[in-house]
């Protein structure tokens, strides 16, 4: 078996009276996008931390990039980039002066150095405004900047914790294009979110925190299989099509304002066929169809009580 990127075992953190992290374990493989979620103060951040080797744990394993982050710290810290919560950039540097610290801060040889900083201008768009003052960027442009300094060192492992909070949907997928980029070119992605559709969009596997514990891990589909609440939505144009289909599902919630039907599914070819033949042999016909999943925020909600946006 190949050594996974990321392991955890019994991961334990106290703040005082404040059990923090309370026995977490988790396995990464390398090469995949795995999304921590939970709302704040559930310990996100602090785990983020304590695998990228900025603080020590109170128990537990954790080895990253096959080195235990206790004993061989900088070897984690050779291997990793870390993108935090807020862009660290320098606003009085330019993009172009931002990226050149961090390869005068790596120890890459100026040639290469320059190349580099070319290159990732290039691929984050940042070209055009290379020359002018960090200040002056969007907000999607300073995560974009803040994510090309990462990579300068050519990081094998990138943790982000919560790296679109903040950003419009726009500059969000723009930032999930540049994730999915990164993993096909073998890099893995430690990811912290409360957007649970940017986890659904970006994940191989998702794990819930919830006050300190993990109460759930799978990739999303396995997650959004244990929550019931498969649905078909049936719209219909007039009151007595809507009795009529009524009696036929008994099973089913009916809305009379909207005329919709709400019929109980497993969502699969088979059942949707025969439930579109009973209506056909009753001479019923619906002006809408649709087949509802539960997503992962019913997923988050059955878990912990709660949606992500709650504090703990």
């Amino acid at each position: 078996m190949p050594t996974p990127a990321i392991a955890v075992s019994g991961l334990r953190k106290v703040y005082g009276d404040k059990v923090v992290l309370d026995g977490i374990d988790l396995e990464v493989p390398a090469g995949t996008i795995f999304s921590l979620l939970g709302p704040n103060g559930a310990g996100k951040t602090t785990t983020v931390n304590v695998l990228s080797t900025l603080m020590r744990a109170d128990g537990g394993t954790v080895r990253v990039a096959g080195h235990d982050v206790a004993t061989e710290a900088r070897a984690v810290r050779a291997a990793i980039g870390v993108t935090g919560q807020f862009a660290a950039v320098d606003e009085l540097l330019t993009g172009r002066e931002n990226l050149r610290l961090m390869v005068d801060l790596n120890g890459v040889p100026a040639a290469r150095g320059k190349r580099i900083v070319t290159e990732l201008l290039e691929r984050f768009d940042l070209t055009e405004s290379a020359g002018k003052p960090s200040s002056t960027y969007s907000g999607g442009m300073r995560r974009k900047l803040d994510l090309a300094m990462t990579l300068v060192g050519d990081p094998r492992i990138i943790f982000l914790d919560e790296p679109t909070t903040g950003l419009d949907p726009r500059s969000r997928r723009t930032m999930w294009s540049i994730i999915r980029e990164l993993v096909a070119d073998g890099v893995t992605i430690f990811l912290t979110t409360q957007y649970l559709e940017e986890a659904d969009q970006l994940a191989d596997r998702v794990a819930v925190l919830d006050q300190g514990r993990l109460v759930a891990q799978g990739t999303p589909a396995e997650l959004k299989r244990q929550i019931p609440g498969t649905h078909v939505r049936l719209l219909f144009t007039a009151g007595p099509e809507l009795d009529a289909a009524a009696r036929l599902f008994p099973g089913a919630t009916r809305d009379d304002e909207a005329l919709t039907l709400r019929i109980p599914s497993d969502g699969g070819t088979r059942s949707l066929r025969a439930l579109l033949d009973r209506l056909d042999e009753h001479s019923l016909s619906a002006e809408e169809f649709s087949v509802h999943t539960p997503d992962l925020d019913d997923v988050f909600l059955a878990l912990t009580g709660h949606t992500t946006e709650a504090t703990t």
